[in-house]
């Protein structure tokens, strides 16, 4: 069976699907790999590469998808892309489906089989392959890095001969993957830390990190988890409360990062126009949620601006693609254990039971309908 790798077309799309590292595993499946050209460009991945690997360097996107069974990718491709795609093969990458309703009914009436890895769920077993967690936890550490670049002081306190330099202070908004990442990374700067999640388990984790747990704990925010790990859309009455708490806690910050997502929603804004206007001069927000929206009322999604009172709010979109070659290398290894794991030995082709978990967590169409049931059409739904 044949895999193709396609080139990313996205703007600002840096990764790619697979490596030399993961072509090696997966000719060892049994598979053949073409890769588009310049596929792994963006990613200080040279076509010989791939090609010392093992795979094949096809000249476009056509020739790739020439005859393949297995198609890897990290974001959905266009139209375009996806009518060469043949019927009855498998796409495997980040689906965005949440932003584009239409992408369903599309793939299958393509007869693509679709698979939508940000939809794994939070599940033990689904832990390697889960792209959501390998991308967060690399844009909270590069959104850091980002920040500490951006600040016109140092992170660590630096005693020296001509006096002190006080340390920085950071306040992580979302304890998350991204968030518990960008913790992490502050205070191996020298930074003291402190950070906020509405969800119940957060506040261990937090602390455990040697960071400041801030937050409004009350009986909802006791409830605050979905079963699949997911932080839940809170009461207006609880995002007051937190607002309040978090607006005395950003007027004394020189770095606030926002990591705060509800999946399948718009970011939730958490930091006003007003907190904003309360921070010191020289003071730096970065947005990791900016592609959904952002958690800054004044980000600028795909921008880095500075705000009247001298705050720069970097709203960058797609953060793991500012480090695209670590981002790749995991990127690919979890697309190869989700296919390796769902792979039939004897056929040498996937298979992809109907009743597992994982499969039904992710699988969007098959055999040119579709199948998960958070996108069926409201008649079938």
């Amino acid at each position: 069976m044949r895999l193709a790798v396609l080139k990313e077309t996205r703007a600002g799309e840096t990764r790619v699907a697979a490596t030399p590292e993961t072509v090696k595993r997966l000719l060892a499946l049994g598979l053949t790999v073409a890769v588009e050209s310049g596929a792994g460009a963006s990613a200080h991945i040279a076509d010989a590469e791939f090609q010392a690997a093992g795979a094949e360097v096809a000249p476009d996107a056509a020739a790739a998808l020439a005859g393949a069974g297995i198609v890897f990718v990290v974001a959905m491709p266009d139209a375009e892309r996806r009518a060469l795609i043949p019927r009855g093969a498998l796409l495997v990458g980040i689906s965005g489906v949440h932003a584009d309703a239409a992408l369903p009914t599309s793939l299958a009436a393509a007869g693509i089989d679709a698979c939508a890895l940000e939809l794994l769920p939070r599940i033990t077993r689904a832990q390697s392959m889960d792209v959501l967690s390998s991308q967060s936890n690399l844009a909270g550490y590069r959104a850091v890095i980002e920040a500490a670049a951006e600040f016109s002081r140092a992170f660590p306190m630096m005693m020296t001969a001509a006096g002190t330099v006080p340390p920085a202070r950071v306040f992580v908004l979302g304890a998350g993957v991204a968030g518990l990442q960008a913790i992490a990374t502050a205070r191996r700067l020298g930074a003291i830390v402190s950070a906020t999640d509405v969800r119940p388990a957060a506040k261990e984790e937090i602390k455990s990190l040697g960071a400041t747990f801030i937050g409004v704990e009350d009986e909802e925010s006791r409830a605050a988890q979905t079963s699949g790990g997911y932080a839940k859309e809170m009461s207006e009455a609880y995002r007051r409360k937190q607002a309040e708490l978090t607006a005395s806690t950003v007027a004394r910050q020189d770095i606030v990062i926002t990591t705060a997502l509800v999946l399948g929603r718009k970011a939730p804004t958490l930091v006003s126009a007003e907190m904003v206007g309360a921070m010191r001069d020289g003071s730096v927000i970065v947005d990791i949620a900016a592609d959904a929206g952002g958690n800054c009322a004044q980000t600028v999604p795909g921008e880095r601006i500075v705000t009247p009172n001298g705050v720069a709010i970097l709203g960058y979109r797609n953060w793991p693609a500012r480090i695209p070659v670590a981002a790749s290398a995991l990127y690919a290894r979890n697309l190869l254990t989700f296919l390796s794991t769902f792979w039939d030995k004897e056929a040498k082709a996937p298979k992809l039971p109907a009743e597992d978990e994982i499969v039904k967590g992710v699988l969007l169409t098959r055999g040119g309908t579709i199948v998960h049931p958070q996108f069926l059409p409201s008649e079938a739904a």
